[in-house]
């Protein structure tokens, strides 16, 4: 009879010896250096001086539209922090939040 000690034994053996467990692990590492990659920097870079661009922009103005707002934070602020950037951008985003919103832009 097989004992609960050497089931789990054979399980783990037989985990690290599958290859889709090696190709996830492979997954995880490959992803994790893709964010390093010089791609990646660039679309930071762009990204940040967009956001840094756009939220000086709107300091200026006094104010946001809640398009503006949603464009700036959702489609490049958003993707720029899971990207790793941070530092001046962070703090324009900082004060593009506390300006206060408009349904729409003046004319």
């Amino acid at each position: 009879m097989v004992t609960h000690v050497e089931m789990i034994v054979s399980i783990i053996v037989a985990m690290f010896a599958s290859t889709g467990f090696w190709a996830f692990l492979t997954y995880l590492i490959q992803r994790r250096d893709a964010k390093n990659s010089a791609e990646s920097q660039m679309l930071k870079g762009l990204a940040h001086d967009r956001i840094c661009y756009l939220g000086e922009k709107y300091i200026k103005q006094g104010y946001i539209t809640s398009d503006q707002f949603q464009n700036l934070h959702d489609y490049l602020y958003e993707p720029y922090t899971r990207l790793g950037g941070n530092g001046t951008a962070k703090k324009i985003m900082e004060e593009v939040s506390d300006l206060p919103l408009m349904e729409r832009e003046a004319v």
